[in-house]
């Protein structure tokens, strides 16, 4: 019995040596691994420190001084904050993007779906579509102000000339105060297939089996939309809203290359066209006013970082996704 112990005793010593050699062992390939881990995302992290957190931070600090590029920067506080809060141009900037991007936005997403719907009824030829469709993205901003300058005029544009056929007078797009966001609206609708394409690819994705019963149990087809399409495509459409969202309220090439473009206009037409990016833009390149635009720009970040956390909260209620429990 005494020798049956000891070698239990000593077959139970090896068994926990070979466990703690086994525990160090992987301990040791996790941090091998931790270590690669780090390396591989060594260059992204210096990216970012050295292009996106660093310039964010010096344009925060930046806010809080006067600098004209000329001189040192002199420390004014939130002076830029305050003037902001009463600038009449930033105000009318403000306006004119909200409003901008609340035309915009439901237009793109509207547009986007039923194109995608047509789309998945294409058969064989959904590829040659998809294609066609995505094409225009690709168009160089500035060739699509220019573009769009010719088609909106007023006298001879493609657009009231279209319009004309069906006996409507159409507006001054690029003169009238009143048409020229409606105008920008138009002509950002431009580039739709992006979003189409991705409306396409979540509708594939929404099972057939739920439109069959859907239909079994007697659903229109605005219900099956309702109910069944809509429901399983939420995901897909809350990233959009809130990707549209964020670009809508930064846009700034196409405006500024058909109304600010060679000269910046101070007038109706001017005043109509100017987003807050372009006026930050202004106070920065034009004026050299470096940190008052900084300022206008951590304002920006401040909107859109609400806006955001709005739709986040939106989209615990009304956003679905695959598997999730009802």
């Amino acid at each position: 019995m005494v020798v049956g112990e000891r070698g239990g005793r000593a077959e139970g010593a090896v068994v926990v040596g070979r466990a703690r050699r086994a525990r160090r062992g992987a301990v040791t390939v996790s941090g091998r691994e931790a270590r690669a881990g780090w390396l591989f995302l060594l260059p992204w992290v210096i990216g970012f420190v050295a292009f996106t957190a660093g310039p964010m931070l010096f344009s925060l600090w930046l806010s809080l001084t006067h600098y004209d590029m000329l001189k040192p920067p002199t420390f004014v506080g939130l002076d830029n904050y305050r003037e902001a809060l009463v600038d009449e141009r930033v105000g009318t900037a403000l306006w004119n993007t909200v409003f901008f991007t609340v035309l915009h936005v439901p237009a793109q997403i509207v547009l986007a779906l039923g194109l995608a719907s047509l789309l998945r009824r294409a058969g064989r030829g959904s590829g040659f579509f998809r294609t066609v469709l995505y094409l225009p993205v690709m168009t160089p901003p500035v060739a699509l102000a220019a573009m769009f300058l010719l088609l909106l005029n007023g006298q001879h544009g493609a657009v009231n000339g279209f319009l004309g056929w069906f006996g409507f007078q159409g507006p001054n797009w690029t003169t009238d105060p009143v048409w020229i966001k409606p105008g920008l609206v138009v002509m950002s609708l431009w580039t739709v297939g992006s979003t189409a394409v991705l409306y396409l690819a979540a509708l594939t994705r929404v099972p057939v089996e739920r439109y069959e019963a859907a239909r079994l149990d007697g659903a229109s087809p605005w219900r099956q939309f309702w109910h069944v399409t809509l429901p399983g495509i939420s995901g897909t459409v809350y990233f959009t809203a809130v990707v549209n969202t964020i670009a809508s309220l930064q846009v700034f090439t196409e405006a500024y290359a058909m109304f600010f473009g060679a000269r910046a206009k101070q007038s109706a037409e001017g005043d109509a066209a100017l987003f807050y990016v372009i006026h930050l833009f202004q106070e920065a390149f034009g004026s050299l006013r470096m940190g008052y635009a900084s300022a206008l720009a951590w304002g920006l970040f401040v909107v859109i970082a609400v806006i955001t956390a709005v739709q986040v909260r939106l989209s615990r209620r009304y956003v679905h996704y695959e598997g999730e429990r009802s």
